[in-house]
């Protein structure tokens, strides 16, 4: 009787488990038509042309009187918004673990960002400070919940199903980002059939994205627990405990500290941070390039958005079977060479010819995949048995909160030349110092200094 005792618990628990686990997919689900259908296809060009329709005779707008040309004003506010997100993640992480009450926090987050998302409905004539505002709220607000989404995962996944599930979390994101893409184009490009305008169209995608970010949400905040912190009195160098004691700075400038005593792993999470800054530019000034620069419709560029998204899953599974052969670094170095000759080629793309725009985009999904999701698996060899938390809590910061360089480089550049080619080629520069930077750091070295062991193809 008590056998069966006990069996029933573990059945119970691991329907608990799993339940949970299905729940937590659903914020990929929810927040990620945010990122496809805002950030990467609509938001960018259509702000970009908010502004321009409020700027002077000589095509500049004046936000708290600098003078701005209004085709840098999108890349300027995703900056400013990934600086906010600096100052925002770590409090919030900390006040997480502090508390042990994630899921408020959770909920905060994920409804602050669906309703400015939301708001972007109002987006329209001249508006265009109205609508930075929204995307510096939105994008911080992202970024905040997605440090709380994923602090999760070591909690309701047992290590060796940790893999999966999040790779799941992630199937579900680019699911859920190809189905509304796929409503948002038959919307945009049928508006007459509607009723609607052009400009009301893009307004309802905007908005529909916050609406779908909300009601999904309810799923995770539904199923996911809450559970304390069980170890106060640890010291403030590792773990949750020690960031409840410092704060979320603090507790990231410990972990820098001690990385010093760990400067391979220190030096590959540079080079990560330099190359991941231009993967995050690239996916986020793209439909600003292409509809600027190269003269392209919505339509196009949505359908070039949905081949991103279908081809990063092919990426993604592809550069893995070639990391099996080849290791993880060489694969990775082999992606940052396929960036930049895909950069290159983009450069050099005829303005009006989408078939080539469509080529370009087949490139980009092809290593943006494979390129993030091994970064991921190589850093985790690197990671000190024990101090997986606090190691990839600076990852996170590395992945959301440092890639402002990009889009402040792409802002730049075009604010001083007035070409979106010139603005979109100096973002090679990411490139090629991440992969001298990476092609430096020897892995083998690294993952038995960090006492793992060491796979026989890395």
């Amino acid at each position: 009787m008590g056998t069966d005792t006990v069996r029933e618990r573990a059945a119970d628990g691991l329907a608990e488990r799993r339940r949970e686990q299905r729940g937590w997919y659903f914020y990929d689900w929810a927040c990620s038509v945010y990122s496809t259908s805002v950030l990467t296809v609509f938001l960018g060009p259509y702000l970009t042309s908010v502004a321009k329709a409020a700027a002077d005779a000589d095509g500049f707008v004046h936000p708290l009187g600098i003078p701005l040309r209004a085709g840098s004003f999108f890349a300027y506010c995703v900056s400013a918004s990934v600086i906010l997100s600096i100052f925002v993640m770590p409090a919030a992480g900390a006040a997480a673990d502090r508390t042990g009450r994630k899921k408020p926090l959770l909920a905060f987050a994920a409804y602050l960002g669906a309703a400015a998302t939301a708001g972007m409905f109002f987006l329209d004539g001249d508006r265009y400070l109205l609508g930075g505002l929204l995307l510096i709220v939105a994008n911080a607000s992202l970024a905040v919940s997605m440090v709380l989404y994923n602090s999760y995962l070591p909690q309701i996944a047992p290590p060796e199903e940790r893999d999966a599930v999040s790779s799941r979390g992630w199937a579900f994101g680019y699911a859920a980002g190809a189905l509304v893409l796929v409503a948002n184009l038959v919307l945009y490009t049928a508006h007459d059939s509607f009723g609607v305008s052009e400009a009301m169209a893009v307004r309802i995608c905007l908005a529909s994205a916050g609406i779908w970010w909300g009601a999904f949400t309810l799923i995770p905040l539904k199923r996911l627990r809450d559970r304390r912190t069980t170890s106060p009195g640890s010291s403030g160098t590792s773990g949750p405990s020690g960031t409840s004691r410092h704060g979320g700075w603090r507790q990231l400038a410990a972990t820098v500290r001690d990385m010093r005593r760990q400067p391979l792993t220190l030096a590959f999470l540079l080079a990560y941070l330099v190359y991941n800054d231009g993967i995050q530019t690239v996916i986020s000034q793209a439909s600003v390039y292409g509809s600027e620069e190269l003269g392209l419709d919505q339509s196009t560029l949505i359908v070039a958005v949905l081949l991103v998204q279908l081809l990063a899953v092919a990426g993604a599974l592809g550069m893995g079977r070639l990391a099996r052969t080849y290791g993880a670094k060489r694969t990775i170095l082999g992606s940052l060479v396929a960036w930049t000759v895909t950069l290159a080629a983009g450069y050099f793309l005829p303005a009006g010819a989408p078939g080539w725009f469509f080529v370009l985009a087949a490139g980009i999904g092809l290593v943006l995949g494979g390129s993030q999701a091994l970064s991921r698996s190589l850093f985790s060899h690197l990671v000190p048995p024990g101090k997986e938390a606090e190691y990839f809590s600076a990852y996170e910061m590395s992945d959301r909160g440092m890639s402002w360089l990009g889009p402040l480089l792409f802002g730049l550049t075009y604010q001083l030349t007035g070409s979106y080619r010139d603005a979109i080629i100096s973002l090679v520069v990411f490139f090629v110092v991440g992969f001298l930077l990476l092609a430096r750091v020897p892995v083998r070295r690294a993952v038995r200094d960090a006492g793992n062991p060491v796979p026989a193809r890395i």
